[in-house]
């Protein structure tokens, strides 16, 4: 293979200057085109320039469709409704779309399955290497401790993250859902507040934080009689995702059609 030819979607944002950055730092990949919203300041921008890395020749549009046909993949860590379209436009490019998106509502993700018929879509709530061994950590763990032990997920983040609980907390708590066996959606608390009825038993609560400029930090607390087991990761550099997201694409691009998760990437499946 040559140079993986990518498409960096949001690429004026916090997220998508990471991304540019992670794919002009890594060996065989290389941005060939940059897209931002209609009416974006960023328009017209060098890419490599907004990221901090030199001037790419590479001109920030609002042309997805032209760009998704001249690439070999995607990388997007934008909305819900950006990625629906985007993935649409990836199935008939039949190119590889690695989503970073989160912010979710139940069910709202299953348009992804059909397009992943053509493209090669691959999906987590966090792309670290760490986040990923976590989650597969808090499901053995989630098998092994018995419903003796109530289970927690807290996480904390910036100020101006809109979404809660974040996507890497959810990704945690369906892990040790699927460890208990349960659905996560009938046994997940989202919120406490006033005077309430005891824990129920099987129960997965969620605690959300918020404040300053934290990039992110998870626990997973498996609370017993007299004892206490805590899982955390705190990531402390924003670009250990985009550099994940990267590896996911070179990963995908020798993949059939399909939906993948950073848990098929990493080999955590097998």
């Amino acid at each position: 293979m040559g140079h993986m030819r990518l498409v960096i979607v949001g690429a004026g944002g916090r997220m998508g200057r990471a991304l540019t950055q992670a794919v002009t730092e890594q060996d065989g990949t290389e941005v060939v085109a940059a897209i931002e919203r209609e009416g974006s300041e960023f328009l017209g921008k060098d890419a490599g320039e907004l990221a901090g890395v030199g001037p790419l020749g590479v001109a920030v549009s609002d042309d997805p469709l032209t760009a998704f046909a001249n690439s070999d993949g995607v990388l997007d860590f934008t909305a819900p409704a950006a990625t629906l379209w985007f993935a649409e436009l990836a199935a008939q490019a039949r190119i590889v779309h690695v989503i970073g998106t989160t912010g979710w509502a139940d069910g709202e993700d299953e348009p992804l399955k059909a397009a992943a018929r053509h493209a090669r879509i691959i999906k987590s709530g966090n792309m670290s290497l760490g986040v990923n061994l976590l989650a597969s950590l808090v499901r053995k763990a989630a098998a092994a401790l018995d419903s003796d032990f109530d289970i927690e997920v807290i996480e904390m983040h910036h100020k101006h993250k809109v979404d809660a609980p974040s996507g890497t907390a959810l990704l945690l708590g369906q892990a040790a859902a699927e460890g208990r066996g349960i659905d996560l959606p009938t046994h997940s608390v989202r919120s406490r507040d006033g005077i309430m009825d005891p824990r129920k038993t099987g129960d997965i609560g969620f605690a959300t934080l918020r404040g300053g400029s934290v990039i992110g930090e998870h626990s997973v607390v498996f609370a017993g009689q007299g004892e206490r087991i805590e899982l955390t990761h705190r990531a402390e550099d924003r670009q250990l995702f985009a550099r994940g997201a990267v590896k996911a694409a070179l990963w995908g691009f020798d993949q059939k059609p399909g939906f993948y998760s950073m848990a098929d990437v990493l080999g955590l499946n097998a």
